[in-house]
């Protein structure tokens, strides 16, 4: 079994379509597609946009469904300047910007409790999604918050404080449940943005031809892991 996340609906739009033998089930205000793609089953929803629907929505999933692996794809602001709009990226690891006990001695970032700034990508899973790009992807650090960001001075400090390359707004969260839950996951994201001061424009622009390209690696994703566990 697959988990796939997304944040709305244009980003699981073309993995929604695909699905075959639909049910579907809402849990938590969330409703759950359960489906098969290739013979592989699978699971999606959209969770919402931010960190507390994302953690949400992995939770639930992973409670119902016991996936074996939790995928969260979707679109991105491009930190690093060595990327551009519609580059592929895939999460190596994930951090939350906006996480700060630091009155309190700790790291800026340190999720406390369980002690950890970043949580690291299921290596297997991120090599399987790789192959399944038709366009090059780049391993990348993604900085997650509760914002989004169009503001520079915002975007280098991200960028400098985490060594961060993409920004988003659920995939740390996602990263952070599957952690604690014991459960590998994956993130693909294709840049929709600059996270400047252009990128509500860019992404009003880019977001479906960037969720698309995401979706569509997704899908590969899928058919090779059913391959992988034939």
């Amino acid at each position: 079994m697959i988990g796939i996340i997304a944040a709305m609906q244009s980003e699981l739009d073309i993995i929604r379509s695909s699905l075959c033998d639909v049910k579907t089930e809402k849990r938590g205000g969330i409703l759950f597609y359960k489906g098969q793609y290739k013979g592989v089953k699978v699971v999606c929803a959209v969770c919402g946009i931010g960190k507390v629907f994302a953690a949400m929505c992995t939770e639930a999933m992973i409670i119902r469904y016991k996936p074996d692996v939790i995928v969260n794809t979707g679109v991105a602001g491009a930190l690093s300047d060595k990327l551009h709009r519609l580059d592929c990226t895939i999460a190596k690891r994930c951090v939350q910007h906006d996480m700060d006990t630091s009155a309190l001695g700790d790291p800026v970032g340190m999720v406390s409790g369980v002690n950890k700034i970043y949580f690291e990508s299921d290596e297997r899973a991120s090599s399987l999604l790789f192959s399944c790009y038709k366009k090059k992807p780049k391993f990348c650090t993604i900085a997650s918050g509760d914002a989004f960001i169009s503001d520079s001075e915002k975007k280098n400090m991200i960028k400098e404080k985490f060594g961060a390359d993409v920004c988003d707004m659920e995939s740390a969260a996602i990263a952070q449940v599957c952690y604690v839950c014991g459960v590998p996951f994956v993130i693909s994201r294709v840049i929709s943005d600059g996270a400047d001061e252009d990128a509500d424009m860019d992404f009003g622009k880019l977001c479906k031809k960037a969720a698309d390209m995401s979706g569509k690696a997704v899908l590969g994703f899928i058919e090779r892991f059913g391959e992988t566990d034939a």
